[in-house]
């Protein structure tokens, strides 16, 4: 499937969930790893708002793409975040969905407009 870079300098993301291991195998725990690299994957809640609108989305980082001194509620950065449609059918039902990917989570400054007052 395509992937579709994702164009964020518009855009206020702010974590919504604390890094977490990807888990490959919810029976046995196995925690998913990237398929080139081979290091573990961690995945992150955010809010992804623009032009008035806001998502509540997962985004995949590698381990060593999570920085230091991320907060809950804070502003982030993703650099080379991308988007990848996909589709799948489970228990005989078609499913599809968007899943994000990021190079790295690090923390960032709130718009400048987002912090002027009237």
């Amino acid at each position: 499937m395509r992937t579709i870079r994702v164009e964020t300098s518009a855009a206020t993301v702010l974590l919504t969930e604390a890094p977490e291991p990807k888990v490959r195998d919810r029976q046995t725990g196995e925690i998913a790893k990237d398929a080139i690299s081979g290091e573990a994957l961690m995945t992150i809640g955010v809010v992804y708002i623009e032009d008035g609108e806001s998502s509540l989305i997962k985004v995949t980082v590698p381990e060593g793409g999570v920085s230091e001194g991320l907060n809950l509620g804070a502003p982030v950065s993703l650099p080379g975040l991308i988007a990848r449609p996909w589709e799948s059918v489970f228990n005989g039902q078609q499913r599809h969905g968007i899943a994000y990917r990021a190079a790295a989570v690090t923390p960032a400054a709130f718009p400048a407009a987002m912090g002027a007052s009237a």
